[in-house]
């Protein structure tokens, strides 16, 4: 894993300097998991990994955190730089950035260290190194491929499980619950959220499990997901109780057809806005356009939410190895909602579903 971290900074050096920048820094963030396996806490006391093509790469630390520094993927291959509470973290980091006009800093830092580090560097100028780390991320290697299909795998068998389990009478927290257990006893380490969504509720893409007694002749929107081995499921089924309510199974065979649109339009060279229109068009034609009110897709990895994002004027060129969600929907407000999300993986020739999980209507009881 070392040489693979050591070969990410490289590239990520050299992206910067592409982009003609004189220094990267990243503060504890997916972004620093990814270039050296190290993911400390982020608070008060900086952690900074400083990234120079003049430069060998500094991790500058707190003391108190130097043993785990130096334990993490690269602790031993990286100039390690330990800072006291004593001492000015920014002044340490100054001196580390000296001659730097153009710096990118991580989108994750928090701005009390982006103000104490222009405080001690008044003449060099900021900027996001999100498109440095976003160019690197999006496209996975064969290990992180690998992580995500197991991902995938574990929240299909979760979905296929929940159906066999009891939705009427209960409340949508009850069922948010079973979704959490299950996502741990399928593979997941951990489940990272549950939205289940019934009635009326559904209309709202976000909606916190509360209260609300499932009812027969609900729609449920349940979008669900969890990390395993660093990397992130995220899929989202839509099913009835006992009966469809009016109107919904037209709508629900109109979602799946913008799904299996979308899906089908992904490929290398695609543009991602592409996908994004192969969905909303037969949304449009369906006469439901105003009715999807969210993009199309997201990037996936090491967060949740990552790049690249399938919306109107996202001129991001697919490819081999990006990994999104594609997830159109619909949501009539005070009747129900419908997602269809599955993971997919841009190939050589196309697209690889990560999700093989039936997006025929469920009924359950």
């Amino acid at each position: 894993m070392t040489d693979r971290h050591l070969e990410r900074i490289g590239r990520a050096v050299e992206e910067g300097t592409a982009r003609d920048l004189d220094a990267l820094v990243i503060s504890p963030s997916p972004d620093l998991v990814y270039l050296t396996g190290y993911d400390p806490i982020l608070f008060e006391r900086p952690t900074l990994l400083i990234l120079r093509p003049d430069a060998e790469p500094a991790l500058l630390v707190p003391e108190l955190e130097r043993a785990l520094a130096a334990a993490s993927p690269v602790g031993e291959r990286l100039r390690l730089i330990a800072w006291s509470d004593a001492s000015d973290p920014y002044e340490a980091a100054a001196s580390l950035l000296e001659g730097a006009d153009r710096i990118a800093v991580a989108d994750r830092m928090w701005a009390m260290h982006v103000l104490g580090l222009q405080r001690r560097l008044s003449g060099a100028t900021f900027s996001s190194a999100g498109p440095v780390l976003a160019a690197l991320r999006s496209v996975k290697d064969a290990d992180e491929l690998d992580a995500l299909r197991r991902a995938g795998r574990a929240a299909d068998e979760t979905f296929r499980q929940i159906l066999s389990m009891p939705f009427r009478g209960r409340t949508e927290e009850a069922v948010a619950g079973d979704l959490a257990d299950l996502l741990v006893r399928t593979g997941h380490d951990r489940a990272d959220f549950t939205i289940v969504a019934s009635g009326p509720n559904g209309a709202s893409p976000h909606h916190e499990p509360g209260g609300r007694t499932v009812l027969p002749g609900d729609a449920v929107v349940m979008d669900f997901g969890g990390e395993l081995a660093g990397y992130f499921s995220d899929t989202t089924r839509t099913v009835v109780v006992e009966r469809a309510p009016e109107g919904f199974e037209e709508a629900y065979a109109v979602v799946r057809e913008a799904q299996e649109a979308a899906v089908a339009a992904v490929g290398p060279g695609v543009e991602a806005q592409q996908v994004d229109r192969a969905a909303r068009s037969v949304v449009e034609s369906a006469g439901l356009g105003e009715r999807f009110i969210h993009r199309t897709g997201h990037g996936i990895g090491l967060e949740v939410h990552e790049h690249p994002y399938l919306v109107e004027g996202s001129r991001t060129i697919l490819e081999p190895g990006m990994t999104f969600s594609v997830e159109p929907g619909v949501y009539l407000q005070g009747r129900f909602g419908i997602r269809i999300e599955d993971i997919v993986a841009v190939t050589t020739e196309g697209v690889e579903r990560l999700n093989r999980s039936s997006r025929d209507l469920q009924i359950v009881a």
